[in-house]
């Protein structure tokens, strides 16, 4: 994988946009197997004006969405959707459909490099299932296993 061509695709790829994009950089891919991106926690992030405002910590929910967002940019770049499709307004959309097995280790604040990987464990036609985790440094701090569907 050319990495630079990659992250050009990200924001062709994903249809999220600033403050929703919350992956920065593939960093790994396999074709229908894995990806692994990562997301730069910053102080400057809007949910951090009231969550916590004395003790900043990532919402988990946010966590989740970061993790759901790699495993769609795993899914829709085997569907082939590309800056030329975008162009032509092949768009598909990737609905969360389901959440389990979410566990929640450690918290991440501001500095923090988070590293996403998702891994496709099912995929039907229009339906997903992946195992992902969320790391920082060596540590995990999150894991779940997300359904998706394509719509």
């Amino acid at each position: 994988m050319d990495k630079y061509d990659f992250e050009k695709e990200i924001k062709c790829i994903l249809p999220h946009r600033f403050p929703m994009l919350l992956v920065d950089r593939v960093i790994e891919y396999k074709k229908a197997d894995y990806l692994t991106a990562i997301k730069n926690v910053t102080i400057n992030e809007d949910f951090f004006n009231g969550h916590f405002p004395n003790k900043a910590v990532m919402p988990g929910v946010l966590i989740i969405e970061a993790m759901a967002q790699a495993s769609c940019l795993l899914l829709l770049k085997e569907a082939h959707l590309s800056e030329q499709a975008a162009a032509n307004n092949d768009e598909r959309l990737i609905l969360l459909a389901g959440i389990e097995q979410a566990r929640f280790k450690a918290p991440v604040v501001p500095g923090d490099q988070l590293v996403l990987h998702a891994t496709l464990d099912k995929f039907k036609k229009n339906y997903a299932v992946f195992q992902c985790s969320a790391r920082v440094d060596e540590g995990t701090v999150a894991t779940a296993t997300l359904k998706c569907m394509m719509k």
